[in-house]
């Protein structure tokens, strides 16, 4: 508890510091503005004070001074009188030659800066607008790039922050399935001594046979947690068989309501299964099928063949899911039930696409109509037997 809320502190001091950090360089970026904007503008006085000696000077005085304060490389400027452009200097010719969109600069300037009136003669003046510099610019967009690096440098961090957890999050979980299938190992045993003995005492044959295949699929069950966190063993399967026994264990052991049906080929299709991690994924996807139905109506399982590919369908007549909502099912934590983790479809996704290296998605949907999933394999084209 003292680590975690000294964490805490902590994480709230980096973020202050930061913001302070952030809040003294936009703040010295904004005087810097400032100053150099008043700099700018004392250049722009002496540039009207330059021109004005230049226009009323004898032409034998000395102008060698005037003449190079007015050399301005840089800032734009447009001078007028009585509202009347009388010359340009640095505007592009491309608005210097069209009227209308030299008014529009003209206007720009006028926001940007108060204008430097200039007496030509008594009771005659002449204005000189001017714009800010190529570097004025360029450091008053400075604060935007600044802030926008370290929104980036922010998400950065963040997203490794969030993968760091979620990693430790994975491994936790990894570490308590495998725990889980441990502890369930030791009554699993016990069960299996138990029915032996059942064996010995001649019970009914049926009774025995159903207990057995509830022991195998604890087994199953215990197999699959312990696969958890570990690189799988993948080995060349009928998948056509593996799939049809996880169906008909499930089949036997739902209600009478549902209207199961299996289609497929005759022939084997080999593929690079995990026979436990394939049984879980057709189970998930069963389950959430007859979840959707609420326990009644129609639920169907085809496989084919396509190019290289076989494909998994899974299909029910249950309340549909909307189009928006066809990638987000696949999502941890998610579900539109009242109970429920939301781990079943995004457990399935992983097992599929990362370990199987598949694909699923919603094939099809249509509210209160139904839904299609597909899953799609690629074919052990070597060791499947050619038609």
């Amino acid at each position: 508890m003292q680590f975690s809320e000294r964490r805490n502190t902590t994480r709230w001091i980096i973020i202050m510091t930061s913001f302070v950090i952030v809040s003294l360089i936009l703040w010295n970026t904004y005087s810097f503005f400032q100053i150099f904007k008043s700099e700018e503008r004392v250049k722009m006085k002496n540039w009207a004070l330059a021109q004005k000696k230049i226009n009323t000077d004898d032409l034998n005085a000395d102008l060698e001074l005037p003449f190079a304060i007015i050399e301005n490389p840089t800032i734009p400027i447009i001078l007028s009188i009585n509202d009347s452009i009388t010359s340009t200097i640095n505007i592009d010719d491309d608005i210097v030659k069209d009227k209308r969109k030299l008014k529009n600069y003209l206007e720009k300037l006028k926001l940007q800066n108060s204008p430097i009136v200039m007496e030509i003669s008594k009771g005659k003046s002449q204005y000189l607008y001017y714009g800010d510099s190529s570097m004025l610019n360029k450091l008053k967009y400075y604060p935007i790039a600044l802030l926008l690096i370290i929104f980036l440098f922010g998400t950065v961090v963040y997203n490794f922050y969030r993968s760091t957890k979620m990693a430790t999050q994975n491994k936790l979980w990894a570490g308590m399935a495998k725990e889980t299938a441990h502890q369930i190992g030791t009554p699993l045993s016990s069960l299996i001594g138990w029915l032996e003995i059942m064996k010995a005492d001649n019970v009914d044959e049926t009774t025995v046979s159903e207990i057995e295949k509830d022991i195998n699929r604890l087994q199953t069950i215990t197999d699959r947690f312990s696969k958890i966190g570990s690189e799988p063993i993948l080995e060349p399967k009928n998948i056509i068989e593996e799939t049809e026994q996880s169906f008909e264990y499930l089949k036997s052991r739902f209600s009478k309501q549902v209207i199961f049906s299996f289609k497929a080929p005759e022939q084997p299709i080999l593929v690079s299964l995990n026979s436990a991690l394939h049984s879980w994924t057709i189970e998930n996807l069963v389950k959430n099928a007859i979840d959707a139905m609420k326990g009644r109506g129609t639920l169907s399982i085809e496989i084919f063949e396509e190019n290289n590919l076989v494909k998994i369908l899974v299909s029910d007549s249950g309340k549909g899911i909307p189009k928006k909502q066809f990638k987000r099912v696949f999502e941890p934590g998610f579900t539109t039930k009242k109970r429920g983790w939301g781990l079943g479809l995004s457990l399935t996704k992983r097992i599929v696409e990362e370990y199987h290296k598949g694909k699923i998605r919603v094939l099809h949907s249509e509210i209160d109509k139904g839904t299609t999933l597909q899953v799609s394999f690629k074919k052990d084209i070597k060791k499947t037997p050619q038609k």
